[in-house]
């Protein structure tokens, strides 16, 4: 066990000896290595299954199968790997979840499909509201599809260590309201949104709601369905390790399909894409809103994930990451607010995601001597360095280590 000098409750050999999911972690490549990775937010460590996995789909399928891989499994990936994520993490129902594509290109699929919608409804309704501490691609896309549309962005300004409050929404939403774009985990603050709230707010507004689980999906439980989202989109490389580049998940909720037509017609969302007729005629569901040929590769390593989340529960993931989370916060308390150092996130656990955010002028610097001594959070302007904590690959243990490292540079000499 760990002896720290500290109190017991800063202690982190306690929490590691009673955390249920423990016995997880070795699954992990990496995890017993000595670096102090704080940066699962932003990409996942990958499982040690997914090394053979990746292997045997080389020699196999590919290598064996070779097109014929096609019609024995690979076209109808994309809509089975959703609905396999859909119970697990996100809360949908069958055949409301595709993976394919980029965040940001299902972004401008579903943002473009519901704005357009909306203005075939009521030619007045102009408004894409929008909070002005969303991530950047939410905003650049917004602002994008605003200009191709004849709309304008509605602008939220939030503070940057919380987010979009209903009170703040409800100022926001009119007449004119269009469509909301809205992020479950805020990627700096870690703000968790209370949905339910505002897309209740967005409804009676006459608004759709999209939301970005990009900080969410693996990490903090997700209702797509009962929350009465419209439109959801999220990536897959962070809390569901699907590696470098993986492909992104779209959700379009049920009562929305065959009113709802995507922009980018590619052959893959056809009705029967093997026909190669003259028009575009969109499949029935989910997969009338792919386009292109689905990234096969990029799917396999969060089959892995996906199993490992079933297997935990997404209640226990969140219960431990709330642990974690109050655990750097504690520890930021004791020895890094002395150093000037204040959290930029939600202190209440409740109205905080899976990351924190510690700021202070040098953390820019700190952050850079970190990663050349093997302990990797990442940066965020201003001043914020990110503590992300992917729950079940990440130990009490490697948190203390880190936050004293920051410590010790932070330090005066």
């Amino acid at each position: 066990m760990i002896r720290t000098g500290l109190d017991d409750d800063l202690d982190p050999g306690p929490r590691d000896e009673a955390d249920p999911l423990s016995h997880l972690r070795s699954r992990f490549v990496g995890a017993q290595s000595p670096l102090v990775y704080l940066d699962g937010n932003s990409l996942g460590r990958p499982l040690t299954v997914t090394a053979a996995r990746l292997a045997e789909f080389v020699t196999g399928e590919w290598g064996t199968r070779l097109i014929r891989g096609w019609d024995e499994r690979w076209m109808e990936l994309p809509t089975t790997l959703g609905d396999d994520l859909g119970p697990v993490v996100l809360g949908a129902a069958p055949g409301q979840v595709a993976v394919s594509d980029s965040t940001t290109v299902w972004l401008y699929k579903l943002l473009r499909a519901g704005v357009d919608a909306q203005l075939r409804r009521d030619p007045r309704r102009t408004e894409i509201v929008v909070d002005t501490d969303n991530f950047p691609t939410d905003r650049y896309v917004a602002e994008g599809i605003a200009a191709e549309r004849g709309c304008t962005v509605r602008w939220v300004e939030v503070a940057a260590h919380e987010g979009l409050t209903p009170e703040l929404l409800a100022e926001a939403l009119g007449e004119r309201t269009n469509v909301v774009v809205l992020s479950h985990v805020a990627y700096r603050s870690a703000y968790l949104a209370p949905v339910p709230a505002l897309a209740e707010l967005t409804h009676a507004s006459g608004g759709l709601l999209l939301l970005d689980v990009c900080h969410s999906a693996g990490s903090v439980p997700v209702e797509l369905d009962a929350w009465g989202v419209d439109l959801a989109v999220g990536c897959t490389y962070k809390y569901l390790d699907g590696g470098p580049g993986s492909p992104a998940l779209g959700y379009v909720a049920a009562r929305h399909h065959g009113t709802l037509a995507q922009p980018v017609q590619g052959w893959m969302g056809h009705a029967e894409p093997f026909a190669m007729g003259p028009g575009y005629r969109p499949a029935a569901g989910i997969r009338g809103f792919l386009s292109g040929t689905p990234p096969i590769l990029g799917m396999l390593a969060m089959q892995d994930m996906l199993a490992l989340l079933e297997e935990a529960g997404i209640e226990a993931v969140r219960a431990k990451s709330v642990a974690l989370t109050d655990y750097a916060v504690a520890l930021s308390d004791a020895w890094l607010a002395p150093l000037g150092v204040t959290l930029a996130s939600p202190r209440d656990a409740e109205r905080r995601g899976g990351h924190v955010t510690l700021s202070h002028p040098r953390m820019r610097e700190v952050v850079a001597a970190l990663w050349a001594d093997d302990v990797l959070p990442d940066y965020r302007d201003p001043h914020g360095l990110r503590v992300g904590l992917s729950p079940l690959s990440t130990s009490f243990e490697e948190v203390h280590r880190g936050l004293a490292s920051v410590r010790a540079l932070l330090q005066p000499d």
